[in-house]
């Protein structure tokens, strides 16, 4: 089963069992992945550089959460996946939100490798962030485009958020400390998906989203710019265990090749095609590796 970003969070701490992954060949790069489409795509993007390159991978996808995907990595079960900097920053290491990508990218980078065994290679453009968003309407009749102006004007507008978005510092208590307001009129939690539903019942008049979520452009709504920088920066990139790096250190060159070409457009792109056209990330992964001509 394919889950959006937004669901794999909600599950996040609910999973309690490790999956074991056997592996089938002692050579093989056994690539794996979180449990949504996004992360699945980037991590068949990955495994199929990999292969282009010359190396034999076994594929391990929709592990689960975070936390079972950094499990599997220190246990040896998985060898590289796609993680996010600012996931790994608070979520993994439980640090304070920062706002500077190097200065992320540097403090999760050797942390990883002190304590896990692990280590980052480079980091792409694409930021998959949190997020409010609004619909053309809201934000024309309210005057909102920025998270400042919703500070303000929230008293006037209904919040549909997802459950964790009410008490994690990251979310909703973090943002009415660092910009003030944000006392929304009133705040309903919903499943993961059904806050864009809400918006466009009219139900809401702002929700909680991940800025390449493929609903947004769907649904031609707002994302409200932080304009205060409130969120870190959450750049895609893989994690590779040490061990491995040093068997087969043309891992870096490969994948530090892919880097670049992953934008926020990409991402909201290959959401689309599964998300909503219901490919499979392995094809859509294919046809990205060759439309750069990797």
């Amino acid at each position: 089963m394919k889950l959006t970003r937004g669901r794999a969070v909600a599950l996040i701490g609910s999973a309690i069992v490790l999956p074991h992954c056997a592996s089938g060949n002692a050579n093989a790069i056994r690539v794996g992945s979180k449990n949504f489409s996004e992360n699945i795509t980037v991590a068949e993007i990955y495994a199929g550089a990999l292969e282009r390159a010359g190396l034999s991978v076994e594929r391990h996808m929709n592990l689960g959460s975070t936390q079972i995907a950094t499990a599997a990595m220190q246990r040896g079960d998985i060898q590289l996946y796609p993680e996010y900097t600012g996931t790994a920053l608070i979520d993994v290491l439980h640090l304070p939100p920062r706002q500077e990508a190097t200065t992320i990218f540097a403090t999760i980078k050797q942390a990883y490798e002190q304590r896990f065994g692990l280590t980052w290679l480079k980091p792409a453009p694409a930021n998959d962030s949190q997020g409010l968003a609004v619909t053309q309407a809201v934000a024309k009749k309210y005057g909102v485009r920025t998270l400042s102006q919703c500070a303000r004007a929230a008293p006037q507008l209904r919040l549909a958020a997802v459950p964790e978005f009410v008490v994690r510092a990251d979310a909703l208590p973090g943002l009415q400390k660092y910009y003030g307001g944000f006392k929304f009129k009133s705040v309903r939690t919903f499943d993961i998906g059904l806050q864009y539903e809400a918006l466009q019942r009219g139900d809401a008049d702002a929700a909680t989203v991940f800025t390449t979520d493929a609903l947004i452009a769907a649904n031609n709504l707002v994302v409200l710019q932080d304009d205060r920088h409130f969120w870190p920066p959450y750049n895609i990139a893989p994690v590779v265990r040490l061990d491995t790096l040093r068997a087969h250190p043309q891992i870096a060159a490969t994948l530090n090749r892919i880097a670049p070409l992953l934008t926020d457009s990409a991402l909201r792109g290959f959401n689309v095609e599964v998300d909503l056209r219901k490919r499979e990330p392995a094809e859509v992964a294919a046809q990205f590796l060759k439309a750069h001509g990797s």
